[in-house]
């Protein structure tokens, strides 16, 4: 890393609204939040806004190898700072150690102290998809921080996805993407249906309003512990939690009693961005090595599909680390769960070549 780009990282990073925030982790250095501004950004529709705020988290000094890491849907960057995540991973000899590791958690577009619907534009904020919530993390990465290159890309669900597109987008950007919970292949079969499901108990909701509703609609409260239910959680999990008609309802009770603090319009825009996910067309242009990490409960991405080891196949230096189902795992939520993988990724990560910044 050249002595320009370091010393730009450190100003930005000193310039940015540097808050701790709060971690139940003591063995890795204090979290620090920022916010960058890209200016006149354009989505896939082809409208624009003049700026848009992109807030982050970041852990560690910036002279470490930098490693993005990308929340799922309706994450932010403060919820991949949970001791099943975090501290699991960035500690003293952990697979990213903070010590030796620069970690980059962005809050995706549309959550947390990014631009959102709620900001205000409501409906009239452009429709975005995951390419632009892709381009605002890169524009965030190249310049906000003033990274040429990156060590690892691992996401998690919807951020599995986008690591997915960052190797077909960026292909020499990074040394190494770990995309979990997540498929190279267009977005279709239950994952959409289920998907299209929530999108439409917002739109449908005659509380809604167009967008312009003077409180919550209900309906989606009610569509999301559905979904969640319906698409994460692991069957021998369930079976293990409920496996009384009694216990069943007081969990069901629990899940539809618990705050729900949503906005009807950033939550439609968060499940809609997915619509026209589809890498695959441009998967073989893929040059970073991958460890794609899936459950073997998966239930939006199940793996008796045998869409993983097809699409694989393409790509000469990729692996899959399918993890067992058990009453440990949670469907598509396991790999939220970092001890079942941690030591794989810590094993793998270093046999992967570093490429020179700028490499194509």
């Amino acid at each position: 890393m050249d002595m320009v780009s370091r010393s730009l990282r450190a100003a930005l990073l000193l310039l940015a609204v540097c808050l701790p925030i709060a971690t139940a982790a003591a063995d890795y250095p204090a979290p620090k939040r920022g916010v960058f501004v890209a200016k006149d950004f354009r989505f896939s529709t082809g409208e624009s806004l003049p700026e848009i705020k992109l807030g982050y988290v970041t852990v560690g000094d910036p002279s470490g190898e930098p490693v993005l890491i990308l929340h799922g849907t309706y994450g932010s960057a403060a919820s991949m700072l949970s001791p099943a995540f975090a501290g699991e991973l960035f500690g003293p000899g952990q697979a990213l150690d903070a010590s030796k590791y620069f970690i980059i958690l962005p809050d995706s577009l549309g959550v947390g102290q990014s631009s959102k619907p709620s900001d205000g534009l409501r409906a009239k904020f452009p429709r975005y998809n995951y390419e632009d919530l892709v381009e605002a993390q890169y524009r965030l990465v190249t310049e906000g921080l003033g990274l040429r290159h990156l060590r690892l890309v691992l996401g998690n669900s919807m951020g599995g996805m986008h690591g997915w597109l960052w190797g077909v987008k960026y292909p020499g950007f990074m040394d190494a993407i770990v995309p979990m919970a997540s498929q190279p292949t267009e977005m279709s079969s239950r994952n959409w249906m289920m998907r299209r499901m929530i999108i439409d108990a917002v739109r449908n909701d005659p509380e809604w309003k167009g967008g312009d509703y003077s409180t919550q609609p209900t309906a989606f409260r009610v569509a999301n512990v559905f979904f969640g239910i319906a698409t994460s959680g692991g069957t021998l999990a369930y079976q293990q939690m409920a496996p009384t008609r009694e216990a069943a309802d007081k969990l069901l009770d629990g899940r539809l009693k618990a705050p729900f603090d949503a906005d009807a319009n950033d939550f439609l825009y968060q499940w809609d961005a997915s619509r026209d996910y589809n890498p695959a067309p441009r998967l073989g242009s893929i040059k970073a090595a991958v460890l794609a990490i899936n459950s073997a409960d998966d239930e939006r991405n199940p793996p008796e599909t045998g869409v993983m080891e097809r699409e694989l196949k393409r790509l000469p230096n990729a692996k899959l680390l399918l993890i067992p189902a058990s009453a440990e795992t949670r469907g598509h939520g396991t790999t939220g769960m970092a001890k079942f993988w941690a030591k794989d990724l810590a094993a793998w990560l270093p046999t992967v070549p570093r490429r020179p910044a700028g490499a194509e």
